[in-house]
């Protein structure tokens, strides 16, 4: 509620607006804005019809969709039932302290520090009450170092339970795939999570913490989540996964079975001796061709159109995917395999393998002639092969498809150089190639290649994570483990919510991703502001742009012609 004050300092008086909300069930001025001298006040009594005086303008739309998504599935009371408040504890609960951080990282990723004044350019007073004084870096700090591990492992089992109960979500394919983050963490910061390790952005020279992610296929809403040390190799990682989660994994579909659909990063007879022995868990995997020579030598004339029901006119088209499909024994079982090719992949690949080689030759000509000159640092074979060797890595190249010669001619050493036609061969013939392996024997084709290629949508998920704007898990601004991992949990619940935000759009016929509904929602704002002709201040909605309307009516919303949300029909 707003209402002007005059404060005296001096004997002279002094106009303010305050706006007073209930915070935690009591009355508290949450907003006070200073409007001006003794004149200033008296030019305001007077009144005016010349527009409306605006005096404080709020982000509103952005945040209020933000908060709406959270309304069912209420992520500070899931925390504060595991994490309960203790009986000296003042301002927001650690639930709240939650709620806020994952609001945030739904509309604007802002630091803790940040995070006092960004929300002080919110109308969050009017959203949700909270004293944003209190939402520091230290208070952060001092609420997350409560939570331990086993406490955030069970908050994050009711979220996700109660988020996917409330989409009523089902699935009988879920995707799995890791990435990593790097953080700016001195080498002698103590921590289990940050480790140095193959960063996925190039980033090898610093510390990293590594996530991974189950999410459903087709709705892509995440489903489980894990945090691991940077160094961890990826199998491993998915190995505890299928320890830690065979219960839930069964609990997620009334189906027959499950099908967890990885990449090869994952491969590991460990791992699927585990699946092997759970009756009801099924995979889908990729295979590395180099450990299948055979099947990529298989000559394209025994490749089948993918699928059966093509016209005459695909079934001619050279740019068709095309598949081959037998079995064969790994990880110690015989196996469903499907080869699939791409004929624009293949091109693609060769293109990008010639300008390799040519790049490659030309360096090689230079060696040649270096050691002809008899140059400095040139006179050593050895040497010579581990500059080879490097620019193969640094191409991304076998070392293997030139095979370098030295001998002494005149006492001075010379060098040769010839590409090896076979071995170029078998690299060319695995291009546009994939080699999918899966136990599900009874699928067809067409299924089994289509579970594949959805792993884009795990791809996608992590690609919002590294937006700078929404979710944003780096820069990783947090020193201790327990804390990384509390940050790492309120990125992906945001993550979560924004793909529920936009599910529920689609169920009302708006396909738009969450980044852009968002940008839009930051542009409608509250207004503090005294109308025309009027002596109080009043607060107001702006007249929301047709997408802004489109979005306030997929959450049974409007705003009325005088600035007041309303539901509609009302």
């Amino acid at each position: 509620m707003a209402h002007f004050h005059i404060k005296t300092k001096k004997g002279r008086p002094y106009l303010y607006v305050r706006e007073i909300a209930r915070v935690n069930g009591k009355p508290k001025v949450v907003s006070q804005v200073y409007l001006g001298s003794p004149e200033k006040v008296a030019q305001l009594a007077k009144g005016g019809d010349d527009g409306d005086r605006r005096l404080i303008v709020n982000k509103w739309g952005a945040l209020w969709l933000a908060d709406q998504i959270d309304q069912d599935v209420d992520i500070a009371g899931i925390v504060d039932e595991v994490v309960p408040t203790s009986k000296r504890e003042t301002g927001p609960s650690v639930g709240e302290y939650f709620r806020y951080a994952v609001l945030n990282r739904m509309v604007e990723a802002v630091s803790k520090n940040q995070l006092p004044q960004w929300y002080s350019r919110t109308a969050v007073q009017e959203i949700r009450p909270v004293d944003v004084g209190q939402l520091t870096s230290q208070h952060y700090w001092d609420k997350w170092h409560r939570v331990t591990e086993e406490q955030l492992g069970e908050i994050a089992r009711r979220f996700f339970d109660r988020v996917w109960g409330a989409e009523k979500a089902e699935a009988d394919c879920l995707l799995f795939d890791t990435t990593n983050y790097f953080i700016f963490m001195a080498s002698k910061t103590p921590s289990n999570l940050a480790r140095r390790g193959k960063n996925k952005e190039g980033r090898d020279n610093l510390r990293q913490v590594g996530l991974g992610l189950l999410i459903g296929r087709g709705t892509r809403l995440p489903r489980h989540y894990v945090v691991y040390p940077g160094n961890l190799h990826d199998s491993r990682v998915f190995q505890g996964i299928l320890d830690q989660a065979k219960s839930f994994l069964r609990g997620t579909t009334e189906k027959e079975r499950l099908t967890v659909v990885v990449d090869k990063g994952m491969n590991s007879a460990d791992n699927y001796a585990i699946i092997d022995a759970t009756r009801d868990i099924r995979f889908v995997t990729t295979y590395s061709l180099h450990f299948a020579e055979t099947l990529a030598a298989v000559p394209l004339e025994q490749y089948e159109p993918l699928t059966e029901a093509l016209s005459q006119k695909q079934r001619d088209d050279d740019d068709h995917l095309k598949v081959y499909r037998t079995q064969m024994d790994l990880w110690g079982k015989k196996r469903t395999v499907v080869m699939t090719f791409n004929p624009r992949t293949q091109r693609k690949q060769q293109h990008e393998f010639e300008r390799k080689l040519d790049t490659l030759r030309e360096d090689l000509l230079a060696m040649r002639a270096k050691v002809r000159e008899n140059a400095p640092q040139w006179r050593d074979a050895e040497a010579i092969r581990d500059r080879y060797v490097a620019r193969c890595e640094g191409l991304h190249l076998p070392t293997d498809l030139y095979e370098l010669t030295f001998s002494t001619e005149d006492g001075q050493m010379a060098m040769t150089f010839a590409k090896s036609a076979h071995r170029t061969q078998q690299r060319e013939r695995m291009f546009g190639k994939n080699l999918i392996v899966t136990d599900n024997h009874d699928w067809t084709t067409t299924e089994i290649v289509s579970a594949s290629l959805d792993r884009f949508e795990i791809e996608q998920c992590f690609r919002q994570t590294k937006d700078d704007d929404l979710v944003g898990v780096q820069p990783i601004r947090h020193w201790t483990d327990s804390k990384i991992q509390c940050h790492l949990f309120t990125c992906v619940a945001a993550m979560t919510y924004l793909r529920r935000l936009e599910l529920r759009l689609r169920r009302t016929g708006i396909q738009r991703t969450a980044a852009d509904v968002m940008a839009d929602m930051q542009h409608l704002h509250s207004i503090l502001a005294i109308p025309a002709g009027a002596r109080n201040p009043r607060r107001s909605l702006e007249t929301p742009s047709k997408t802004q309307a489109e979005v306030l009516r997929a959450f049974n919303r409007e705003i009325d012609g005088s600035g007041v949300l309303r539901a509609l029909g009302h």
